[in-house]
């Protein structure tokens, strides 16, 4: 297909087929290779994903990075924080504002809007003074050129970059003029590289509910950016529709704009206005977000609709977003179940579709071999719809009745806590981790031994009781006042209940990035969840069998396995969560009966959820609240309930925190401080909670006075009766010598601390 058939890729996955990316980052944090093995394996990576999208009109020249993009806008706009100008190598700079040192601590993390994608966060003081850097840019693009493309520059817009960065947007406002100069400066840099220049603003912000001040903003920047000489840009808004901000955006000298068909179908409330201007709209029609194979046909016609409002050589068709939030391809996979297989369609599959689609849309005759992959996709799409496995298998009236039946706990949290404080006898400050342990080379030599028949499921299982044990052991002689057993048994908190799930798959090679080198693979949910059998159950009796301490109960809850699978489109994902919700009930009621008295139901993924459009909120909150409520509120008064969440700014959701009715919160807050405490003061939160006190993101190990500052600066906006200490999130990712060394220094400070209360 020739590159002048209009179609255009939003982003493309980086981490590689076989992550890669993800070893060699980590083989050159440990030291294991060199730069320059770090540098080829980058550039193999990029021709591939290049390659794969040669017949794109457009697609990505910089959407590759070495741990996140907004990391690399902040190095490109030369917008690096004060405290790592000690920092003379450029490479090691980088990688400490990602993870940190033993000399800085690493830039914040937040989630990329409602996905579980992390960024970093920008730190933007008053005096920022930008220097902005293309040098990598430009490296990326004349590679790009190399592999005869026309390449996309890809960038996080200005205003997307000022909303996100530390202060928010109306902190940072007074900085637009400047940032825009920088900007600005990018732009006529890039202009000097050639004749043919095409520039991609991200700009999801505009998808929020903009404000009228925001969208003066808008106006202002792209009448100057979009006026650089020898440039075509366009600006791309996705998860939402963003129908104010595309009036707006319609009025300044962009060529284009590109909008999300998938996720915000309001966005053709604008197609009037678009065939007016003379701008290109690049449709958003192949979802970036969900691993379903679109049905060609029904795509198809959605785009000859579009082409009734504005002329056909306008309309490039497009994904929805970046396909980073996919896993890279389908064609591998030999366990997903023969039925399903053929629904699915990755990274690599989407860039197909959207060349099909663009092929048919604009009259060109497809070949041999496209005309056989539309005629199966066609078929497929049918099948689904036919599959028994997709026709209301179980009874889905009981997960409508216990949505509309759902209640928090009857007694009141005064009166529970009260009788717990009594059963459990805990001191001050209790301290204890947020459930997994680090899982080291033994432990995954032990599972991939497992899962491919080398050893038996008993030789497996004596293995995993084995570091259940030393994890217990560690953690009585550390001092720890509630146990956990480590989750050596997992591989992911959310993967692992997908392979356990009636309904649910997990692929092999499924994975997508969540920051750095951090990958996962979410399940993918294909029909009615249940649960056949017990999931932790043993596991976590065992553990209990071997301290008279107290241990947690580990799962994980239903908002989190909703929001971080790949969840089946032909039902409501509020039927979908309800039905996981009761399955996870049913795993409390036999870990409570077991004598399993404190139960921690992690929702992470509980923030990412929320709609990006307020209007839309309601109805999500309502039924993730809902069915927190189906999992948890059936223990008894004396079973106390804990509850983590990540990284998230919590100040809009903080009431709906409060009705969750959870005995005791943890949350990721070492690399923010109290900024996100602040918001439970507001609401005089009366609840448990465990602020982290260190970054289980780095492998810098804060010593006893760190963390002793850490509890001190808490009790600023928590009162310290309510306060548990523990780190910020699970330690799967850590190595034992810096956990080990981290965890027994939290127990010292906590000791310090609780001497002087």
């Amino acid at each position: 297909m020739s590159q002048n058939i209009p179609s255009v890729i939003l982003g493309f996955p980086r981490i590689g087929e076989n992550r890669e990316l993800k070893v060699t980052l980590e083989s050159y944090w440990a030291k294991k290779v060199d730069e320059n093995t770090l540098e080829e394996s980058a550039s193999k990576l990029r021709q591939t994903h290049w390659g794969i999208q040669s017949n794109i009109a457009l697609a990505s020249s910089n959407d590759f990075s070495f741990y996140d993009g907004m990391l690399d806008m902040i190095e490109l706009l030369g917008a690096i924080p004060e405290r790592f100008a000690d920092i003379a190598n450029p490479r090691a700079r980088y990688f400490a504002m990602a993870r940190g040192d033993e000399n800085h601590t690493a830039l914040s993390m937040l989630k990329w809007f409602n996905t579980n994608y992390h960024y970093l966060v920008p730190e933007l003081g008053e005096g920022m003074v930008f220097a902005p850097d293309t040098t990598k840019l430009k490296a990326l693009y004349k590679e790009s050129l190399a592999h005869r493309r026309v390449p996309k520059i890809q960038l996080v817009g200005p205003l997307t970059f000022l909303a996100l960065s530390d202060r928010g947007y109306e902190a940072n406002r007074g900085l637009l003029n400047a940032l825009l100069v920088a900007y600005g400066e990018v732009l006529k840099t890039v202009a000097s590289w050639g004749s043919e220049l095409y520039v991609q603003f991200d700009e999801p912000i505009l998808a929020l509910d903009p404000s009228s001040e925001r969208l003066q903003d808008a106006k202002k920047s792209y009448d100057y950016l979009a006026s650089t000489p020898g440039i075509k840009s366009f600006v791309a808004t996705y998860f939402a529709a963003s129908t104010e901000a595309t009036e707006v955006l319609l009025q300044t000298p962009l060529w284009g704009i590109a909008l999300d068909f998938v996720h915000g179908e309001e966005n053709l409330a604008s197609l009037p206005s678009i065939a007016k201007s003379d701008k290109v709209l690049i449709a958003g029609v192949i979802d970036g977000r969900n691993v379903w194979a679109c049905d060609l046909g029904e795509r198809l016609e959605f785009l000859n609709q579009l082409a009734t409002k504005l002329p056909r050589e306008r309309i490039y068709p497009s994904t929805s977003c970046s396909l980073l939030h996919l896993p890279y391809s389908v064609a591998p996979e030999a366990k997903i179940p023969l039925e399903v297989k053929p629904w699915l369609a990755f990274a690599k599959e989407k860039v197909k579709e959207l060349e099909i689609l663009s092929k048919r849309f604009a009259g060109v005759k497809l070949g041999a071999e496209e005309m056989e992959w539309e005629r199966l996709n066609l078929e497929n799409a049918q099948k689904r719809r036919d599959s028994k496995l997709t026709q209301n298998r179980g009874d889905h009236s009981t997960a409508k009745i216990a949505l509309q039946e759902a209640k928090p706990r009857t007694t009141p949290f005064k009166e529970r806590i009260a009788l717990q404080e009594r059963r459990f006898k805990l001191p001050p400050l209790p301290t204890t981790t947020i459930g997994s342990f680090p899982q080291d080379k033994e432990v995954r030599a032990l599972r991939l031994a497992y899962k491919k028949g080398e050893i038996t499921q008993d030789i497996y299982e004596e293995g995993m009781r084995a570091h259940i044990k030393a994890c217990i052991e560690f953690q009585e002689e550390a001092g720890f006042d509630v146990l956990v057993h480590g989750e050596f048994e997992r591989t992911d908190m959310v993967e692992y209940f997908g392979e356990l799930l009636e309904g649910a798959l997990i692929t092999q090679n499924g994975w997508v990035q969540s920051y750095g080198s951090r990958c996962v693979k979410p399940p993918v949910i294909y029909g009615d969840v249940s649960r056949p059998k017990e999931m932790t159950l043993s596991w976590s009796r065992y553990a209990q069998s071997l301290t008279s301490r107290l241990m947690k109960g580990m799962l994980t809850g239903p908002v989190t396995i909703l929001n971080w699978s790949f969840v089946r489109d032909d039902i409501p994902r509020s039927e979908v969560c309800a039905q996981i919700a009761l399955a996870i009930k049913e795993e409390i009621r036999d870990l409570e009966e077991a004598g399993i008295a404190i139960i921690q139901v992690d929702e992470a993924a509980f923030k990412e959820g929320y709609p990006l459009k307020k209007a839309q909120r309601a109805a999500y909150e309502e039924f993730a609240l809902k069915s927190f409520w189906i999992a948890t509120s059936s223990v008894k008064d004396e079973t106390q309930i804990h509850t983590h969440m990540c990284y998230s700014v919590f100040d809009d959701i903080i009431t709906t925190i409060l009705a969750m009715d959870a005995d005791v919160i943890t949350i990721e807050t070492a690399r923010a401080g109290n900024r996100l405490l602040e918001a439970f003061k507001k609401v005089n939160y009366d609840k448990q909670i465990g602020p982290g006190i260190y970054d289980i993101h780095s492998p810098r190990i804060p010593s006893v006075e760190e963390m002793k500052r850490q509890i001190l600066a808490l009790f600023e906006v928590i009162d310290p009766k309510q306060i548990w200490v523990n780190p910020d999130c699970g330690l799967k990712t850590r190595g034992w010598s810096e956990t080990k060394a981290s965890l027994q220094n939290l127990i010292q400070a906590t000791q310090e601390v609780r001497a002087g209360l």
